[in-house]
């Protein structure tokens, strides 16, 4: 049984990842995976390219990372203090949301992504609350939001 090489492009299921050298029939090469820019062959110019892209990306990869370290020590000192109009009990009329969050943040000067921000449940009662922000892949800080009557 012959086999050929292949460099896949993108991620494949029951095959590998983006940037995997993987060995398939040859059928299967020339007629889907090439085709379709899936995969491309297995050739040394091809594998050196595929090396660089995959050393590029891990250099990124890693000052991204040291940006979430040196964001985490900044946000975690940080506390948001949002005022809202309070009813009975001292609750809320409405919530405090992740865009409301995300929004002071970047009245103080951090740009952070409302997505990146873990609130189980809207915040509802004035108070000190703890939220995390999701800064990386392992990278959490976590900030104090103060809810205050207006």
């Amino acid at each position: 049984m012959a086999f050929v090489q292949v460099i896949l492009q993108e991620d494949l299921q029951n095959l590998g990842k983006s940037g995997d050298l993987v060995r398939v029939r040859p059928g299967y090469a020339r007629n889907f995976l090439v085709p379709r820019a899936l995969a491309v062959p297995a050739t040394a110019r091809n594998v050196t390219r595929v090396e660089h892209e995959q050393r590029a990306a891990a250099a990124r990869a890693a000052k991204a990372k040291a940006d979430a370290v040196n964001a985490q020590g900044t946000l975690g000192a940080l506390t948001v203090r949002l005022q809202r109009k309070v009813g009975d009990e001292d609750r809320l009329f409405g919530s405090v949301t992740t865009k409301d969050i995300a929004e002071a943040l970047a009245a103080a000067g951090h740009v952070v992504d409302k997505k990146k921000i873990a609130l189980g449940d809207p915040i509802r009662t004035i108070g000190t609350h703890e939220v995390t922000v999701k800064l990386a892949a392992d990278v959490v800080a976590t900030i104090k939001v103060e809810v205050i009557k207006q």
